[in-house]
């Protein structure tokens, strides 16, 4: 397998995947938007985004079968597998926010191989493969040397629909906006995982994920010199539901402080 060059030639689908999502944006109307819940959208762009990048990733590698948000395809592939956000920050692009993101991870045995996002507002594309560094743009990217939660920036994201957690979450954000250089809600975790990788945030958190959200995102921070673990400590943050990033150096600080108040 000639992992380089899948990388590059899923890059390409994915940007044109993202040149489709921007020229469809001044088009979108109330009646085109469904809604999953009272917080979470879908659009016919995020279907037809999916189906285009389903589409063009067969054509790369046959074999792999398909883990997807929207669910336009259900196929388990014996070695390999896709994993793709077609639009992940929807409801920041029905409003014409930033960012929006394609979040696209390919795995081999279950173990995440090669990560992409592409922030489209900014046509940032980050990536890594594995036992490379992680990119930006083709310049090399990495966690920072921050050591201190009272000198990181930290990102987090609001739970759309599982709210058994909200008191402890709560807690959360009084503790980080008290002791942190600030904190700070996007609206797309693929978007914050790639910033803590590149160095704009130190660390993030998120509870109420799905593997589409965190799978390329997580990878892009490790190969960057970062760590990723669920609120435990453990590695069960694609499928867990849960997940911590940060730079190495902050990032047993900061999983005790989750752990300590997400855990009561």
């Amino acid at each position: 397998m000639n992992l380089d060059k899948i990388l590059q030639n899923s890059i390409e689908v994915i940007r044109k995947t993202g040149d489709f999502i921007v020229g469809e944006q001044t088009k979108l109307s109330t009646e085109n938007i469904e809604t999953k819940d009272i917080h979470n959208f879908v659009t016919y762009v995020d279907k037809n985004a999916e189906k285009q990048l389903v589409a063009q990733l067969s054509k790369i590698l046959p074999e792999a079968g398909f883990l997807t948000e929207e669910k336009t395809i259900s196929r388990k592939g014996e070695k390999y597998n896709w994993i793709i956000d077609p639009l992940d920050g929807t409801t920041n692009y029905i409003h014409g926010l930033r960012p929006v993101a394609i979040s696209v991870a390919l795995q081999e045995n279950d173990k995440t191989i090669l990560g992409i996002i592409h922030e489209i507002g900014l046509n940032e594309t980050f990536y890594a493969i594995k036992d490379q560094q992680a990119k930006l743009n083709e310049k090399n990217i990495k966690v920072t040397e921050t050591e201190k939660i009272k000198d990181a920036l930290v990102a987090t994201g609001f739970p759309y629909y599982d709210y058994d957690k909200l008191k402890q979450f709560m807690h959360t954000l009084d503790y980080f906006m008290v002791n942190s250089h600030g904190l700070r809600r996007l609206g797309s975790a693929a978007t914050d995982l790639a910033y803590v990788a590149c160095g704009r945030f130190e660390a993030f958190y998120e509870y109420s994920l799905s593997p589409w959200d965190v799978a390329a995102g997580a990878f892009i921070v490790e190969q960057a010199g970062g760590k990723v673990s669920d609120f435990n400590g453990k590695n069960n943050y694609i499928y867990g539901r849960e997940i911590i990033a940060a730079n190495s150096k902050i990032f047993k600080n900061f999983l005790d402080e989750i752990n300590r108040m997400m855990n009561k």
